[in-house]
């Protein structure tokens, strides 16, 4: 929040957020009037209307907890360390998910692209790699791109490039945070230099990624899947990135690479 207190934080936050007063006020069921009060500071909302308006706002956990603060209540989210023994649980349900995943590679990231987690097929993308990349914490994003990671057996880095750091751009305009900031620095910094616009045919999020590897071509398509339901900040920050085949030829070259047990 770049404002202190809940009359400078609401308004920054409804400004990204690209809303009007009238639209907040529709979707949090209450009026344009209240809104306006409360963003100019001639009204105190009680908790229940402070978590209806991050509801309502869309926001991560981690912001909903900080307008709570910024209101002068305690945070309503727990984050729980990942080390943390109760979550000992969660994460192994998700490893299980990346082993299903199998022979096609799958991590977990949190949300500075730190891997958490990841199937041993992710070695089939990372063979050459400079092993100070792949020491905790592994930034997925400083793996793709960095010179010594996987960017000199990208085929079309140009575009991979693009993809990653608007990706990075995008999170850090929703959801400010330094760190982010920080790291699409020395993303962008790491892209190909004079990156031409994209034309009219460019296919944005739909660009697979072209791989070069020692045993021939990947290309690849990839999904992300979010855990929106969950109500632990940790959790909800989490991010599962799944890599699928786009044709056959990395298919069944993929399976020979990362053979199920």
């Amino acid at each position: 929040m770049q404002s202190s207190g809940i009359a400078g934080a609401l308004r920054d936050v409804r400004a990204r957020r690209n809303l009007s007063q009238l639209e907040l006020a529709l979707r949090a069921g209450t009026t344009q009037r209240h809104v306006s009060f409360i963003e100019s500071g001639r009204s105190l909302p009680g908790r229940g209307m402070v978590i209806r308006l991050a509801e309502s706002l869309e926001l991560p956990l981690r912001e909903r907890n900080d307008l709570l603060l910024a209101s002068g209540f305690a945070p309503a989210y727990p984050e729980t360390d990942l080390g943390d023994p109760a979550l000992r649980p969660v994460l192994g349900a998700l490893q299980h998910i990346l082993d299903g995943h199998l022979p096609f590679p799958a991590i977990i990231v949190n949300r500075h692209g730190d891997v958490v987690a990841a199937n041993a097929a992710l070695t089939a993308l990372t063979d050459g790699v400079a092993p100070e990349l792949l020491t905790p914490p592994v930034n997925a994003y400083r793996l793709a791109l960095h010179p010594k990671g996987i960017a000199p057996h990208i085929r079309n880095l140009t575009e991979w490039s693009r993809h990653i750091t608007q990706r990075v751009r995008q999170e850090s305009l929703r959801n400010p945070d330094p760190e982010l900031d920080r790291l699409l620095a020395e993303l962008e910094g790491y892209a190909p230099a004079a990156t031409p616009e994209p034309g009219p045919d460019h296919l944005g999020f739909a660009v697979p990624l072209q791989l070069g590897c020692a045993h021939g071509e990947l290309r690849l398509m990839t999904t992300i899947t979010t855990f929106g339901t969950a109500t632990d900040v940790t959790l909800a920050e989490l991010k599962l990135e799944a890599f699928l085949p786009a044709d056959e030829e990395t298919s069944i070259l993929l399976s020979k690479l990362s053979p199920r047990e």
